[in-house]
């Protein structure tokens, strides 16, 4: 459904005027089109017909994901579809019916399905609920675009083609990461990305919340992190060197009752929200509410520019620690994640080179450069997640590294070598975005689990020139020269959606549409499996079901 559409729905409810059937002509795909691309797949004869008396039965466990595709199949068809416990005999039942069934321990994966679909009867069977959940978004592909319609639509042969379907992931960590740091979208921005995350069976939401332009994310002990860090007095457009600015002021934060709800949220959709709290670094939102947290603890301002900033925390400093501890216990309580994202990338030595402070920590701690105070901190904070039962993601810039070049500016040794004694906390997960794929090989081959987001094949705020969609989709989260031995350490891998140049939810749907779909199948489909033609031609019923949800993707790619 348009955008147009809805607007004009949203003025009749708001005048309490009847709402009209949504009338639709559609036709049943001829070939099954689903995206990720199933391992296994089998078209049979004839068709399902879901009519207004469907039964949908589920074992116990599966009450859940049962009453999600109720209530799906129900918005576009208004038939009024519930969900109901397996019965004992299915001797005598009449008219189409469709059952999600949980199989035996080992029998599948936990993300692994089995779907059938057969004129009279849509079987699910599935080891796990996050299994019977996929083979529920590959049913839902099989019906005409408009089941997504979140109004009744009428006229539509509500038919899905037969088939025989196994499936299960290529890779466990499949995510997309939305900064909301940078610009604040909201709860309902949120909910949009997870709905489509769901559809694509993607499994890891990255929530970036806080870096030097706001911090989004409510914390009780430090009222001043919003009160002052989430909002700034004005934002760069035009460019990373432009000096245009837009005018007006940018804020927003999420409270902590909205952060519940959107791991909830996400949770009955089997997404896990993974937060992102930038530190050593990335941090003068946070340094401008508390002065004294910074290096030099002069006053700042949260910034209104883009790109690398200066400020960064006192790593030298116990009461930092305090803060930093603080802060992510209340994370910790909001986000049920394993894993918290503590970012580490793109850190500025020079206040760290030039603080007595410091300095004297270097000394205490015989660390030679700024790349192992870092991995100091770094570690600190590793083994603090630790002492909670959770387990540290940072990007590659951690495992010391001079990417940028900042190491050497600030005078420091390029890289950390073993022989300085401080070596990278062993679970520590390396989030690889930036320089050669064999600095993630050597992590690999260290012992080191890696998420594979090269930033030159995953970033969507790049333009479509510079990664068009036949390179998204050729992408492989698995560095060639990576020994067999070695690759079970790359868990998957991410596609990052950074939102300096997207201040408006129009920019980010059309910088993430259709280039999600390319990367849900890379971490999904077996490589021998994928092949764009394919893949394009399937896309273009995926188009139709963003068209229905008033998606805005790129047209013309």
């Amino acid at each position: 459904m348009s955008k147009l559409i809805k607007l004009v729905i949203i003025a009749m409810l708001s005048a309490n005027l009847a709402l009209p059937e949504i009338a639709a002509r559609a036709e049943t795909p001829v070939s099954p089109s689903i995206i990720p691309l199933p391992q296994q797949m089998e078209v049979l004869s004839g068709q399902f017909a879901l009519e207004p008396g469907t039964a949908i039965y589920c074992s116990d466990s599966l009450l859940q994901e049962a009453r999600y595709l109720a209530g799906l199949l129900g918005r576009a068809t208004g038939y009024e579809l519930a969900a109901k416990p397996l019965p004992e005999e299915r001797a005598g039942a009449k008219g189409s019916t469709i059952r999600l069934v949980l199989a035996g321990p080992g029998e599948f994966p936990d993300e692994g399905y089995a779907l059938q679909v057969t004129p009279g009867e849509v079987l699910i069977r599935a080891s796990a609920p996050a299994g019977a959940f996929y083979g529920i978004q590959s049913l839902i592909q099989l019906f005409p675009p408009e089941i997504l319609s979140d109004t009744k639509v009428s006229g539509v042969d509500w038919g899905a083609p037969a088939v025989r379907i196994k499936d299960q992931p290529r890779f466990g960590w499949r995510a997309y990461l939305q900064d909301e740091a940078r610009w604040f979208h909201g709860l309902e921005a949120l909910k949009l990305l997870l709905d489509q995350m769901a559809l694509l069976k993607m499994n890891v939401f990255n929530l970036y919340l806080t870096d030097d332009q706001g911090w989004r994310i409510e914390i009780k002990r430090y009222p001043r992190l919003t009160e002052i860090g989430s909002k700034r007095t004005d934002s760069q457009t035009g460019g990373w060197n432009s000096e245009e600015r837009f005018g007006k002021p940018h804020s927003g934060f999420y409270t902590q009752e909205e952060i519940r709800e959107i791991v909830r949220y996400a949770a009955e959709r089997h997404i896990t929200v993974v937060p992102v709290i930038s530190m050593p670094g990335h941090a003068s939102a946070a340094i401008a509410a508390y002065p004294e947290m910074g290096t030099d603890g002069k006053p700042v301002e949260v910034a209104v520019t883009f790109g690398k900033k200066y400020d960064t925390f006192n790593v030298a400093d116990e009461k930092v620690y305090t803060f930093l501890e603080n802060i992510l216990d209340e994370v910790m309580e909001l986000f049920p994640s394993r894993v918290i994202h503590l970012g580490g990338d793109e850190v500025i030595f020079d206040q760290w080179m030039a603080s007595p402070m410091v300095k004297a920590l270097m000394e205490r701690e015989g660390l030679s450069g700024p790349a192992q105070v870092q991995m100091y901190f770094t570690n600190r904070m590793s083994q603090f997640l630790e002492s909670r039962g959770r387990r540290m993601m940072g990007w590659n810039e951690i495992l010391g590294d001079d990417l940028h070049g900042l190491i050497k500016q600030a005078g420091g040794k390029e890289v950390v070598e073993q022989s300085d004694g401080r070596a990278l906390a062993a679970g520590a997960i390396i989030h690889f975005w930036k320089g050669s794929l064999e600095l993630a090989e050597r992590a690999a081959r260290e012992g080191h689990d890696i998420v594979n987001s090269l930033h030159s094949a995953t970033y969507l705020d790049y333009t479509y020139e510079e990664i068009p969609l036949a390179k998204a989709y050729a992408f492989d989260p698995i560095p060639a020269g990576l020994e067999q031995k070695y690759q079970a350490h790359v868990l998957g891998s991410g596609c990052q959606m950074w939102g300096e140049w997207v201040p408006t939810l129009q920019r980010l749907e059309y910088q993430t549409f259709p280039r999600i779909a390319a990367y849900a199948e890379v971490d999904w489909t077996a490589p021998e499996r994928k092949d764009f033609s394919g893949f394009s031609g399937r896309l273009n019923l995926q188009k139709k079901r963003w068209d229905i949800q008033g998606i805005g993707y790129a047209p013309d790619h």
